[in-house]
């Protein structure tokens, strides 16, 4: 489906390049979005580790540690 954006206040089509580069932008926004939700699950999950491993006197690794600090 072709995409319009206004131009003067002109209703214009995008040119194939442009196409292409709002494709490009678009998917690497999801890219940054998932990277963005997988560090915080990563950092969630060093924070319940730290906290059960602090508990049953285990040593941390140093993600978990940062957690905490």
């Amino acid at each position: 489906m072709p995409r319009f954006h206004k131009i003067n206040g002109n209703r214009v089509q995008f040119t194939a390049e442009e196409e292409a580069a709002k494709d490009a932008e678009m998917a690497q926004d999801v890219i940054d979005q998932e990277t963005k939700r997988n560090k915080i699950l990563q950092r969630q999950t060093d924070r319940a580790n730290a906290k059960a491993k602090l508990i049953a006197g285990e040593a941390l690794t140093e993600a978990e540690a940062d957690t905490i600090v």
